[in-house]
């Protein structure tokens, strides 16, 4: 246990470094190519856990769908955007169509493409959205530090001090009393943050946005530990020794990233 919590604490510190110096240095190019790596990867492990080995044809369309709706969340429109998701899904159901035959008549991998489309390259684009306001570099960090913080404070309180599960069926290691844990470390540590970093933002503001995040965000990662429990995994993969895989860590980002980047354009903005 202690090994892994070793490994974790490497893996997260090598990330974050790495991530600092993209966030804050690199072009608005190189940022964009690495959330595509990172929703690419996420996307390959959605498909090795909700597909069979053997199926080709969803796979690929997930993959080149990965890599498109990137590329218009940083160069497209609103108008573009709607366009490109309303010929991803129509897309689908051609080739799911085309596929079809008196052996195999499986709708429920249309349902799984189209769910894939819109968890992993959809959401997780939103940090394009995000750099691109503002003093976006800090807004893009403010939704690491909101998820990361509470994650952290929910995996030692979890750990030293939880007794009372939280939905045992789903994640049997989440607790209660780690939970309460996730939600004010993201608060507190937010409120650091922007009090450092983004001190136009008003401090009501800040809890509004780290409370419900923090609890967006839980159930980001409650929704991925559904999936991988639903097809018996544990983890998406073992990329990151400690964390599991792409997907165990792009969870509740996936979540925090859209209600951050629109609470900031509905009320803040």
């Amino acid at each position: 246990m202690e090994n892994s919590f070793i490994k974790r604490w490497i893996t997260g510190i090598v990330l974050v470094a790495a991530i600092l110096v993209i966030i804050f240095f690199a072009s608005m190019e190189v940022l964009v190519a690495v959330i595509m790596i990172f929703i690419l990867g996420g996307a390959w492990e959605f498909n090795n856990i909700v597909f069979e080995k053997g199926v080709i044809k969803e796979k690929i369309e997930i993959m080149i769908f990965s890599l498109i709706i990137p590329l218009v969340f940083l160069w497209g429109d609103n108008q573009i955007l709607l366009a490109v998701l309303a010929f991803c899904m129509i897309t689908v159901f051609i080739m799911f169509l085309w596929s079809v035959n008196e052996k195999k008549f499986d709708i429920i991998s249309v349902a799984k493409v189209i769910f894939g489309i819109i968890y992993i390259p959809f959401l997780m684009s939103h940090f394009i959205l995000l750099r691109k306001i503002p003093e976006g570099e800090f807004w893009v960090l403010f939704v690491l530090v909101l998820a990361f913080s509470g994650d952290t404070a929910a995996l030692y309180v979890g750990k030293y001090f939880g007794r009372k599960k939280l939905i045992p069926l789903v994640s049997p290691g989440k607790t209660v009393e780690g939970t309460v844990a996730l939600v004010f470390g993201s608060m507190f540590a937010c409120v650091i943050y922007c009090f450092l970093f983004l001190e136009n933002v008003s401090l009501i503001h800040v809890l509004i946005m780290s409370f419900f995040g923090s609890i967006v965000g839980q159930l980001g990662d409650l929704c991925e530990s559904a999936i991988k429990r639903n097809y018996g995994q544990k983890d998406a993969s073992s990329l990151l020794p400690g964390h599991g895989g792409l997907l165990d860590r792009m969870d509740c980002l996936m979540f925090i990233a859209p209600f951050v980047y629109y609470y900031w354009l509905f009320v803040i903005n």
